[in-house]
C-alpha cells in the first residue's frame, strides 16, 4: 500500500456562518491559466467598485474584477505536502455582497501512485478570529508530480475586519485507482461506491454507504461490505471491532435488518449504514479518516473518507446492503 501525506487534524472551532455563491471546485486554469478561483464566476454582480471610499482595511476590486493581492506570512504556509502560494480578495457589489477571498496552493505527491487530493484551507481575520474554511479537489496528481488548485470563501459577516491569513487545515488523499464517486463516468467495475456526509447527534455518528449499478449488467449483492480502516497516513488501523449490524451501537439508526440477496439492474442502487460513537474514556482515541470498502468478495476496493472518530469505543457497526428504492441513476447503461 503506498504511503500518502499525513493529514492535518481539525484545529479551528466556532467558524462563522458563510454565504457561498457557487462551487469552490473550479479547476485550476479555468480563469485563464493562473489557477485563481474567480469570484466573478461565483457572484458576477460583485465585480464592481466599492460604493464606499476604500480604506487600507478594505481591499478593492476594479469594475473588471481585478483582485487585490494580499500578503502571505513569511515563510509561506506549508503543511503535509501542500504549500500556499498566493491569496486574493475580490470586492463586493450589489449582488451577493461581501468579499470573496481565494488562495492558490500546490500539492506535492510524494507517493508511488497517482492520487486525488482534497485540500481544506482555513482563513483568519484581522481581529484574530476564524473567518471560515474552503476546500478544493485536485484530481489525479501523478507520483512525484505537483498539482495546483485554489479554494475560495465568500463572506458577508466580517464587519470592519478583513481576512488577513490562511493556513492548511486538512489534507485528504485517495489513490486514483480506488477513488469513490457519486457521479461522472462509470468505473470499469460497473458500479460506483461512495459515502455521504452523514449525521451526528449526542456522540452518535451515522454515515450512509452507497452503491450504484452504473454498468450494463445486473450486479449481485448478498450480505455486508467488508471494510479496512486506515489512519491519516493510510496505514491499517487494527484493534477496532467491526460489527455485523448496528444493533450494538444504537437503535433506530438503520443497518439492523437481516441480510438479503439483491440483484441490482443497471440504474438501480443499494445502500447500507456505518454507525459508531465517539465516546472517549480511558485509553487512546482512534481516528480513522479512511475506509477501504469491498462491496462483496472479489470486488475491487474503493476508498471512502467517512472521518471515523471512534473515540475509545473500539467498535464500528456496518449494516447489510439493502435496496435503495429512492435512487435511479440517470446515466444507467452509459459506461464507456
Amino acid at each position: 500500500m503506498p504511503r500518502f501525506p499525513r493529514a492535518v487534524p481539525p484545529v479551528l472551532a466556532g467558524l462563522l456562518l458563510l454565504t457561498a455563491c457557487g462551487s469552490h471546485d473550479s479547476p485550476p486554469g479555468a480563469d485563464g491559466g493562473d489557477g485563481r478561483v474567480r469570484a466573478q464566476a461565483l457572484c458576477p454582480s460583485d465585480y464592481t467598485q466599492y460604493g464606499a471610499t476604500p480604506s487600507p482595511r478594505r481591499p478593492t476590486a476594479t469594475a473588471s474584477g481585478t483582485p487585490t493581492s494580499l500578503p502571505l506570512p513569511s515563510p509561506a504556509p506549508e503543511e503535509n505536502g501542500v504549500r500556499i502560494t498566493k491569496m486574493y480578495a475580490w470586492g463586493p457589489g450589489s449582488g451577493c455582497a461581501g468579499v470573496e477571498y481565494s488562495a492558490e496552493f500546490e500539492v506535492a505527491n510524494t507517493t508511488d501512485a497517482a492520487a486525488t487530493y482534497t485540500v481544506t484551507l482555513a482563513f483568519s481575520s484581522s481581529s484574530g478570529g476564524a473567518a471560515g474554511t474552503a476546500d478544493h479537489v485536485v484530481e489525479a496528481v501523478g507520483p512525484g508530480r505537483t498539482g495546483k488548485g485554489a479554494a475560495a470563501m465568500h463572506t458577508t459577516q466580517l464587519g470592519d475586519a478583513e481576512v488577513t491569513g490562511v493556513k492548511v487545515l486538512k489534507v485528504r488523499s485517495v489513490p486514483v485507482a480506488e477513488a469513490s464517486s457519486a457521479s461522472g463516468p462509470c468505473p470499469k467495475a460497473g458500479v460506483r461506491v461512495y459515502a455521504d456526509r452523514g449525521d451526528a447527534a449526542m456522540g452518535l455518528r451515522v454515515v450512509g454507504l452507497h452503491l450504484v449499478n452504473c454498468g450494463t449488467r445486473p450486479y449481485e449483492l448478498d450480505g455486508y461490505p467488508r471494510l479496512e480502516l486506515q489512519d491519516e497516513e493510510h496505514a491499517r488501523v487494527d484493534g477496532v471491532e467491526i460489527l455485523r449490524g448496528t444493533q450494538g451501537i444504537g437503535s433506530g439508526i438503520g443497518g439492523q435488518d437481516a441480510p438479503q440477496p439483491l440483484t441490482l439492474q443497471p440504474g438501480e442502487a443499494a445502500a447500507t449504514t456505518l454507525a459508531w460513537r465517539n465516546t472517549t474514556q480511558a485509553g487512546t482515541p482512534v481516528n480513522a479518516p479512511y475506509a477501504r470498502v469491498w462491496a462483496k468478495p472479489g470486488a475491487d476496493p474503493v476508498t471512502v473518507v467517512p472521518e471515523l472518530d471512534l473515540g475509545t469505543t473500539g467498535r464500528l457497526g456496518v449494516g447489510p446492503w439493502r435496496r435503495d428504492e429512492s435512487y435511479r441513476d440517470p446515466g444507467a447503461g452509459a459506461r464507456p
